[in-house]
């Protein structure tokens, strides 16, 4: 019998983590998508992810509830305006943004590493990208291999070598484009994905923010449409 590969994966419903859910099916992995209600203020992303869960048919689905508001000091879990219209060629030089949430991935991670603890599961997907992203400290490559080494020496499988743990980050080095691209080939339905880090209540996308501009400049070197709905 053939084993079973358990993986949990964080699942935000935006364009990249669908695409590393689409990716990890069609890799013969077995899903448990955790999402995070975490006070953001474009927390219709939930909803997004749950249309993308139910999609693709994961093992489980988990929604955790955790307030990052009370700390603050990001413009998504706190009342700073998010940017807008920023130059997309300057992004890398312009220093860590205002939209940089304190620790996020490290939090999500330490969620997602006890859930795989308690599943037996040796994988965890996070859909990080070092290449097309906004300057977050916690989207590096360097991150990923220490959170890693980390994850091994604190965990009883890690410790006892009976289930080592890997994060998953097979975006890591892929442009926009290139994973708009990777989502295509694999029949990912964009529609269904939320972006914008200022979406309007009924969920339509600003196409002004950072997160905005760069999934739109994806599409358009992808030499695709964006499905997604916009202002």
């Amino acid at each position: 019998m053939q084993e079973v590969k358990r993986a949990v994966l964080l699942l935000s419903g935006g364009l990249d983590s669908t695409t590393l859910l689409a990716h990890a099916v069609n890799e013969g992995f077995d899903v448990h998508a955790m999402t995070f209600r975490y006070g953001q203020r474009h927390a219709i992303e939930i909803d997004a992810a749950r249309r993308v869960a139910a999609a693709y048919g994961v093992r489980d689905h988990v929604v955790v509830d955790i307030d990052l508001r009370t700390f603050g000091g990001s413009a998504l879990t706190s009342d700073i305006d998010v940017p807008k219209d920023r130059d997309m060629c300057a992004l890398g030089d312009a220093g860590i943004p205002i939209t940089y949430v304190p620790a996020r991935n490290t939090i999500f991670l330490s969620f997602a590493l006890a859930w795989a603890e308690v599943l037996e599961a040796r994988d965890i997907f996070i859909g990080v990208n070092a290449l097309d992203y906004s300057g977050y400290p916690d989207c590096r490559p360097e991150y990923i291999a220490a959170y890693e080494r980390m994850a091994n020496l604190a965990t009883r499988g890690g410790v006892d070598g009976t289930n080592p743990i890997r994060i998953r980050t097979p975006l890591l080095a892929l442009t926009k484009a290139e994973i708009i691209r990777l989502g295509a080939n694999l029949g990912v339905d964009y529609s269904m994905t939320q972006s914008c880090y200022d979406p309007d209540a009924s969920g339509a996308a600003c196409g002004r923010c950072d997160a905005c501009q760069l999934r739109l400049r994806g599409f358009a070197e992808a030499g695709s449409r964006d499905t997604a709905k916009y202002l």
